[in-house]
């Protein structure tokens, strides 16, 4: 019994040293701040989408942007395309030497995660993989002599199981893989990112299926049985995590591509109090995040809830506006 009880201190001491190896990553010298952008989200919340993404370009003077081509927006009849508002995106990014990585694929950013044009209804999903090669094909196509974009992502964290299945279904990897490779044959001059969640996804799969990995970052949360809470992983977990991947499968571009910065909610923004937004979102809690995203040492960090800021700053509640003015100046 003692001998077990030393064997098994000794394999404590050892995972202990070798988690703490794990997590040393140096600081960066800067940190790249960007932001993701939905027109999806500025509808949704009310806002004159145009004018909010001027103002992220010219106010907040971003120029890291990741932007969304939601299928039901660029082809909302079949094999009828809308570009007019990638199109806007694109061309004021371009104007203003700013950079894009530009999501493709039926798993995209926002609620409900999958989003799939009405037309689509009850396809069979062989007969939907014909029509996502279609609009993927269509996308790249228009867009793959755009200088600002800097790498396609493919799908919006595919391996994450637990979150919206109710709408994405089963991941098919297989047809994942499809996807990339076509994108990849389309367009072979830039890289493909593939993403996964944080403090759910393992990173197993999306890390070796893209040139490019990003990952999400969640802080504080809210449920109607848990109430407000922080979440308990450290930002070392982060690096632990990022080190192993690339130990495991190599070295590549890594960005912490989803930096939650807006009120975690269960009901529309519109139809939450502005005092029920702030309990769950204020700028301590804000600064917060930015503090604990720093420790996980990613240089290269987009931030999320760009148009919840502006609504806010609409409302009177300039703060978070205000702090992300400082971090892109």
């Amino acid at each position: 019994m003692r001998r077990f009880l030393i064997w098994i201190s000794i394999l404590v001491v050892i995972l202990i040293a070798a988690l703490w190896l794990l997590s040393l990553r140096p600081a960066p010298e800067k940190i790249t701040y960007g932001v993701s952008f939905t027109k999806l989200q500025a509808d949704e919340i009310g806002l004159d989408w145009k004018e909010v993404y001027r103002a992220i370009l010219d106010d907040l003077g971003v120029r890291h942007l990741r932007l969304a081509a939601h299928w039901p927006m660029v082809e909302p009849e079949r094999d009828v395309y809308d570009f007019s508002a990638l199109d806007f995106q694109i061309r004021e990014a371009s104007a203003r030497d700013a950079e894009i990585i530009l999501a493709v694929g039926r798993r995209l950013p926002r609620w409900p995660e999958c989003h799939t044009p009405q037309w689509v209804g009850y396809m069979p999903w062989e007969e939907k993989k014909l029509e996502i090669r279609q609009y993927l094909t269509a996308v790249v196509e228009r867009y793959k002599e755009e200088k600002a974009i800097t790498y396609w992502q493919v799908e919006n964290e595919p391996y994450l199981a637990v979150f919206a299945r109710q709408f994405c279904g089963k991941l098919d990897e297989d047809f994942l893989k499809e996807e990339i490779a076509l994108v990849k044959s389309l367009d072979p001059s830039r890289p493909v990112l593939v993403t996964d969640s944080g403090n759910l996804g393992t990173w197993y799969g999306a890390y070796r299926a893209g040139d490019a990995f990003g990952t999400s970052v969640y802080v504080h949360f809210w449920t109607p049985e848990l109430g407000q809470f922080k979440t308990i992983l450290p930002p070392a977990f982060y690096r632990v995590k990022m080190n192993l991947a690339q130990l495991l499968f190599g070295e590549k571009p890594t960005f912490l591509i989803e930096l939650s910065g807006e009120p975690w909610l269960i009901e529309p923004i519109v139809e939450t109090p502005i005092e029920a937004q702030l309990w769950r979102m204020d700028i301590g809690k804000f600064n917060d995040i930015l503090d604990y995203a720093r420790a996980t040492r990613f240089d290269m960090q987009y931030l999320w809830g760009v148009e919840w800021w502006y609504y806010m700053k609409e409302r009177g509640h300039p703060e978070f506006w205000e702090r992300a003015q400082e971090l892109f100046e």
